[in-house]
Parts: C-alpha cells; structure tokens; sequence
C-alpha cells in the first residue's frame, strides 16, 4: 500500500471516529446547572474539550488503523473469507466464458 492511500484511509478512520467520540462526555447548560445565554440551544454544549476530543480521536483511530494495517500485511481476513459470512462458497458460479 502506498504511504498516500495509508494517509487517505486514516483520514478516514480519524473522521469517522471523531463523529463516533464527539457526543461523549458532553452536558448542557442545564445539566451543568447553569443558566442559558438568550438564544442559546437548550441542546447546546455547556463546555467542549476540543483538544482532549481531538486526543481520544487520534488515539482510537491510529489503534483501529493499526488493526486494519496489520490485517492488510498478514491478511488475517480475505475478500474471499468475509464473503463467505455471507454467501455458501460451494454455491458460487464460475464466470462463463465469452462467445
């Protein structure tokens, strides 16, 4: 694998797991017991942690990348061995030849 189809799909694991960790940890003005600015969500955030967020983010993703990687080298899981949760291998049909 290419170092920037390595950068690509780790971008996309970070993107996804900081959506996945965003909501964790976080209270409204209302649970904090404070009171809430005019025109203020009541579903608003009371305080947010960006860089610990950011922290738990990359974290998380780098040990799912990891996985991922190491499953990519050793080949743990194939194509053929997921498909095959799925599917009865024995009834899988050769491709005909063409005419």
């Amino acid at each position: 694998m290419r170092w920037y189809s390595a950068l690509a799909l780790y971008l996309l694991f970070w993107t996804f797991t900081l959506f996945l960790v965003l909501p964790y940890g976080v209270k409204t003005s209302e649970e904090a017991g404070e009171d809430l600015v005019p025109g203020q969500a009541p579903s608003a955030p009371h305080k947010l942690s960006m860089p610990r967020k950011l922290l738990w983010t990359t974290l998380i993703s780098a040990f799912f990348f990891a996985l991922f990687w190491l499953n990519w080298e050793m080949g743990w899981i194939t194509r053929d061995a997921f498909l095959s949760l799925f599917f009865d291998p024995a009834a899988r049909v050769s491709p005909q030849e063409p005419r």
